[in-house]
């Protein structure tokens, strides 16, 4: 039938409807899944010819838009500042090292964050895994920033198997501290597809998946060892097998979504935090063989697992393999497959997800970030006339176009000048050579960093003893308010 053999007013009435209905389809904004990888070498996904087993992270970055430039910052709490708030961490003097377990400090509460402006957009938020920005006090836990639902740990690395650090246990839902058996990864796994089975499909959802997976503690479950026998360095094979384990929950999370029929209006993003650890201090340092085998991490000295191939440095450092991040975007339908060498940052996701979702962030704390979004499905040039990689008082890293400088203020200090077009592994310097972009890129630093807040961390450290943040007077730790001691299962007071 068409509308012709349809009365006038009743034709009208049907153009009605399914104007109405094409506004309502048109209006729906998107599902938001991000993906936040810890600590995962630039070389080892398949999708950048790793050895490592990903076969889920591969195709959905193949089948869509490879950010071959992305940047996180160089450690754990600065990257998850910038996904939160749109905002470089300088803004919020996290821009130095991480919150370590006796630091009281954490995101400052002036900040809006992604969840909370997405909730304001009509969005369920929802967070499972590593938080990292703040434990000391209920005011910086996830569900008191935006999150309606928290499943995971506060402070940064645990135990896989315990969840325990320092003698306390660190997991919860939603403020009520558990002992559950079972492996990290695949806990926040089950709990991430419990909550998509849950989700209306009228109501859009922001899901936070973040893994603490392959940081250290280098552990995995024995099946997923035995896929690595092969593997003949023990801490190799402890970390490929938390990778492949991570990119099992990846595809249970996609295949939850599909089961649902909410794939094709989902919007799923993946990126490290920062470059695979590269050096033993950044992969739980320990001075002896009995220390590493308790802590699980690198014996000082010794090789860390990670791959950040051709990159230069990792974990920590300023320089490409510290903050060149896999990265990808994926939806399908929305973004054609493709590669983009554009750089983009880790600040830029929080204005392109609320550009998607019709929300807005705070005009008393503008974003540095930008809508990526023409870059993502068009190929445009990249949004930034430069992106800060990083500054603090002793260092800084800036890139502009092709150019990358790097400053190192510490004695005898250093300026040095890399084109990542032709030196992507960062390999000759050749600020000699052009002293007029040197100029142009040195002075933009300075300007960043005369606008930073004074480091955090630099000025809670001189209390505590250990680099983990040990303090002089007590040998452990504390979570104001939450933790569950090794002995004593108290949940936590109000």
């Amino acid at each position: 039938m068409s509308l012709r053999s349809i009365p006038a007013h009743a034709a009208l009435f049907v153009l009605l409807l399914l104007t109405i209905a094409g506004r309502s389809i048109a209006a729906q904004p998107p599902n938001v899944v991000f993906i936040m990888a810890d600590d995962l070498g630039y070389a080892d996904v398949g999708y950048h010819g790793g050895d490592v087993d990903t076969p889920r992270i591969d195709a959905l970055a193949t089948e869509g838009v490879r950010c071959e430039s992305f940047y996180g910052q160089p450690v754990c709490t600065p990257s998850r500042a910038a996904l939160m708030t749109g905002r470089y961490p300088m803004r919020h003097g996290l821009q130095t090292l991480v919150i370590f377990p006796s630091h009281t400090y954490g995101l400052p509460t002036d900040e809006r964050t992604l969840p909370q402006a997405l909730r304001d957009a009509g969005y369920r938020t929802l967070m499972v895994g590593k938080w990292h920005l703040g434990h000391a006090d209920r005011k910086y836990w996830p569900q008191n920033r935006g999150f309606d639902h928290f499943y995971g740990n506060v402070v940064g690395e645990v135990d896989y198997f315990t969840r325990e650090r320092g003698g306390v246990v660190d997991w919860q839902r939603n403020g009520e501290f558990l002992r559950e058996d079972g492996y990290y990864t695949q806990l926040i796994g089950d709990e991430a597809v419990k909550l998509i089975g849950e989700q209306d499909a009228q109501t859009p959802f922001f899901l936070y998946f973040a893994s603490l997976a392959p940081h250290a503690p280098y552990q995995a479950p024995q099946d997923y060892l035995d896929r690595y026998a092969s593997v003949s360095d023990p801490i190799r094979r402890e970390y490929a097998a938390m990778i492949t384990c991570l990119d099992d929950q990846i595809g249970r999370i996609v295949d939850a979504l599909e089961a649902k029929g909410l794939r094709e209006n989902t919007l799923i993003a993946f990126a490290s935090d920062n470059g695979g650890a590269t050096n033993a201090l950044f992969a739980t340092g320990a001075r002896s063989e009995e220390e590493r085998s308790e802590s699980g991490g690198v014996e000082l000295g010794a090789k860390p697992p990670a791959s950040n191939g051709t990159l230069r440095g990792g974990k920590g450092t300023i320089y490409e393999g510290g903050v060149r991040v896999p990265a990808f975007f994926n939806w399908p339908g929305k973004l054609a497959p493709r590669v983009v060498d554009e750089p983009l940052h880790m600040v830029d996701v929080m204005p392109t997800v609320l550009a998607l979702a019709d929300g807005h962030g705070d005009s008393d704390h503008p974003f540095d970030g930008r809508d990526a979004w023409a870059a993502l499905s068009q190929g445009s040039p990249s949004p930034h006339d430069d992106i800060l990689n990083q500054v603090e008082p002793i260092r800084g890293a800036i890139r502009k176009g092709d150019w990358k400088l790097v400053k190192r203020a510490t004695l005898p200090g250093a300026t040095e000048l890399y084109n990542l077009r032709t030196d992507r592994g960062e390999q000759t310097d050749v600020a000699a050579a052009h002293p007029d972009i040197v100029a142009d890129l040195e002075s933009r630093l300075i300007a960043y960093a005369k606008q930073q807040k004074p480091a955090e961390w630099l000025r809670a450290q001189p209390q505590f003893l250990g680099a983990q943040g040990q303090t002089l007077l007590d040998p452990g730790f504390d979570i104001d308010d939450g933790g569950l001691p090794r002995e004593k299962p108290v949940l936590p007071a109000e």
